[in-house]
């Protein structure tokens, strides 16, 4: 069975093997959802297979492995520093009715494989990890700059290797829809090899170098901590356990803050324009906040929260740990409550309606391919995970920063009030709700 994590876009698998035992595929340092899938069933995992050294999620497998006594399945060429069972090209795993069989599979990764699930001789499916996706393949820039057409040419490779299989095949990719790892972004998350075979534009492309050309104009930006996990995968996260976050009280959330420790408010948009701690950074907590904590705060940059009480600093710590974030000094103790109680200064960013834009200069933060698919005309262009390196380039006018909502311009605006900028407004809404208020078409393009 798929277990989705929509924040990351990817899916990890629990197989069930009918006697208890079960095989984890791709599981990630949060298991808490695996957790629950095999209780509900009353499995032991026994097995934690890991297609490659993932750059966007510390792996789960060391945790089943403490945990479970589970044997940790990878392949050989990965050269990890723990102990699991290496495996090369064409091994085979005794599952106890079912056949787990490596197959080399480089390009998202120099040492990606995927796993053939047998039942006798017959392929039921395969776990393509960052290999073959729905619609779609894995990136191949994740490794080094310098070996991303190597690495795309390996991938083409695989992908010929993949679509031999039977046509009725089963496709069990990981990454998938909203996944930074996918190039281009699909929108399903399994598939068949015949499926693949007759709609991939990937699969279909003429030849090699068609492949990787068209391969490579798709690669959009990526977060930066996808370039240091997949080291630390390799070595081995730490074990974790735990799921508070020690409370700080006003006084020393104020020294903390003073000394340069970064204040993250994840509470929802609305509370946050309304007042917020200033100079704090708004990051709501939703399925892909770890996803913008670790594109917009350095990965060393210790960071003290500020939440709702009915948000859950459980998802908060696991999300940040599953992408190797482990500078969280602590949470404001009592929230904007005891901070507002304490006489402290508050700050606030006004949400504005289409009426507002005026003379404004709109800003669109949403990623490249968001703004050529559509945005409001005279609109400037830079993505959320830029904003930061470009403030000095923006225009002395009042700005209005609109996405495709407004967590992720909102995130914008309170970057640029961090910069100095006490002129920034916030969208409610996206292109699309301007275009229907005013009556007026998007532009298209750069």
């Amino acid at each position: 069975m798929p277990l989705v994590n929509e924040g990351l876009g990817n899916s990890a698998y629990l197989v069930d093997l009918a006697d208890g035992r079960a095989l984890a595929v791709d599981a990630s340092l949060d298991l808490r959802a695996l957790r629950v899938a095999a209780e509900r069933r009353g499995l032991t995992v026994a097995y934690a297979a890991d297609t490659h050294l993932h750059a966007d999620f510390l792996t789960g497998a060391l945790q089943l492995a403490a945990s479970d006594g589970a044997t940790v399945l990878a392949a050989a060429a990965g050269n990890r520093e723990f102990p699991h069972r290496e495996l090369a090209d064409g091994d085979e795993i005794d599952l106890g009715g079912l056949t787990l069989r490596a197959l080399a599979t480089p390009g998202h990764t120099h040492e990606h494989i995927a796993f053939e699930v047998l039942d006798g001789r017959r392929v039921l499916g395969v776990f393509t990890g960052g290999s073959l996706l729905v619609g779609s393949a894995a990136r191949t820039d994740l490794v080094s700059p310098e070996r991303t057409e190597e690495l795309a040419r390996a991938q083409y490779r695989s992908l010929q290797r993949l679509a031999m299989l039977d046509d009725d095949v089963a496709v069990w990719p990981t990454h998938g829809a909203g996944s930074f790892c996918s190039a281009p972004p699909g929108t399903e998350r399994m598939s068949t090899i015949g499926t693949e075979r007759a709609t991939n534009t990937l699969l279909r492309s003429e030849n090699e170098d068609a492949f990787v050309k068209q391969l490579l104009d798709s690669l959009g930006s990526f977060p930066p901590y996808f370039m240091r996990l997949g080291e630390i995968n390799r070595r081995g996260p730490a074990l974790v356990r735990g799921d508070a976050l020690p409370p700080v009280t006003v006084a020393e959330f104020a020294r903390l803050q003073a000394a340069g420790v970064v204040v993250v408010d994840v509470r929802p948009v609305p509370d946050f324009a309304a007042g917020h701690v200033p100079d704090s950074v708004s990051i709501p907590l939703r399925p892909v906040f770890a996803t913008w904590l670790g594109w917009l705060i350095d990965i060393d940059q210790p960071v003290v929260i500020v939440r709702n009480a009915d948000q859950d600093p459980a998802e908060i710590l696991w999300q940040t740990r599953n992408i190797g974030y482990d500078q969280i000094t602590g949470e404001l103790d009592g929230g904007m409550a005891a901070w507002a109680s304490a006489g402290r200064p508050t700050a606030s960013i006004p949400l504005v309606s289409p009426a507002a834009l005026g003379d404004t200069q709109v800003l669109d933060v949403r990623q490249d391919s968001e703004f050529l698919s559509g945005h409001v005309p005279g609109a400037r262009h830079i993505e959320l995970g830029a904003v930061s390196s470009r403030v000095t380039g923006l225009p002395a006018q009042p700005i209005v920063v609109m996405c495709g909502h407004f967590e992720r311009a909102m995130g914008a605006a309170s970057l640029l009030a961090r910069a100095g900028r006490t002129d920034v407004a916030v969208f409610r809404g996206g292109p699309q709700d301007w275009a229907a208020a005013t009556g007026n078409s998007l532009e298209k393009g750069t």
